[in-house]
């Protein structure tokens, strides 16, 4: 998959495309379905699918101190971009001149001169321009001057997660912030994930038995309610089953908030250092301070426990699906 930053980037001979443009923050399914869509629209015309998308989030633009937790990094999003088939990703960097640009100024700019659109696939609440003026009617009228087809999805799917709310990033977001990382993976299709380098804490998970890796999160990321959570800690390409730790440590009266993955029954890992992925697969318990270190090390004996039957469990689902 072509990736470009800003219009400057995208090749002087690029031809006709199918493009879809959005935020994306989280690829999750309904996303899925209007990015498939586009893929799918494409390969239908023989010419490769363009996703459109902005850095920062418009809204830390717009509202300065608004940027929303995110749901994935670009990178990440790149991936599973290019795992649902997409030709090429746009990042257009989002500054206060370009959130000035009228509806209009953006189809000629973007859709038009650069990326010569041939299909516009959005869904229907999509808007776009100054002060988001822009709608797929505006979209689909300059469409017959300029040449291109505006095809409109319904991305709403929905399921049981968020009590059969529409799926969205926002109640994505909610979910996640509540510590339902369960509900949240419905919605997107797969864990919700966190990722940062791995630095020295306290090390008190080592001198208890369990060393963890404390996890340096990206600026922005949406990170899990405070608790213990089972699910994995992939380092180095190797995914490995984890008992994780959110949460500001109050048994040792802690005030700074971390991200901790204890990689269950792996002896002598060094992560130090390196960028390092958890993945959140279900809740455990909320945070909580003992009266003891001995009832803190039954707790996390529970805990280690617990974890592994969830993994195991979801593990087995997952290979006879």
């Amino acid at each position: 998959m072509q990736r470009w930053r800003g219009l400057e980037d995208i090749p002087q001979d690029w031809g006709r495309s199918v493009v879809t443009i959005g935020s994306y923050d989280g690829v999750h399914r309904g996303h899925q379905v209007i990015i498939g869509r586009a893929v799918a629209r494409a390969r239908e015309l023989g010419i490769p699918s363009v996703v459109v998308t902005f850095d920062p989030h418009p809204s830390e633009v717009v509202r300065p101190g608004s940027h929303p937790p995110l749901l994935a990094p670009h990178h990440r999003r790149a991936e599973l971009m290019a795992d649902l088939g997409v030709d090429a990703l746009l990042i257009l960097p989002f500054t206060s001149e370009f959130s000035k640009l009228s509806p209009a100024e953006f189809v000629v700019k973007a859709l038009v001169d650069k990326l010569h659109a041939r299909v516009v696939v959005e869904g229907p609440n999509f808007r776009f321009g100054h002060k988001a003026a822009g709608d797929v009617e505006f979209l689909a009228e300059q469409g017959k001057t300029y040449d291109y087809e505006v095809d409109v999805i319904d991305l709403f799917v929905s399921g049981e997660a968020g009590g059969g709310q529409p799926f969205s990033s926002t109640l994505t977001r909610r979910l996640v912030a509540e510590g339902d990382v369960a509900g949240a993976a419905e919605i997107l299709g797969r864990p919700h994930r966190v990722e940062g380098v791995v630095v020295r804490g306290a090390q008190r998970g080592r001198e208890l038995g369990y060393p963890t890796a404390n996890v340096e999160t990206l600026p922005h990321t949406a990170i899990p309610a405070d608790g213990v959570y089972a699910g994995w800690l992939t380092a180095n390409g190797e995914r490995m089953p984890a008992a994780i730790s959110v949460g500001t440590n109050p048994q040792f009266d802690g005030t700074e908030r971390t991200v901790e993955a204890y990689a269950i029954d792996r002896v002598g890992l060094d992560l130090y250092g390196l960028h390092v992925a958890v993945d959140f697969l279900a809740y455990v318990r909320g945070q909580e301070k003992f009266a003891s270190i001995e009832a803190l090390l039954e707790a996390i004996g529970r805990d280690v426990k617990r974890s592994t039957e969830l993994i195991e469990a979801h593990e087995a689902h997952e290979a006879q699906a």
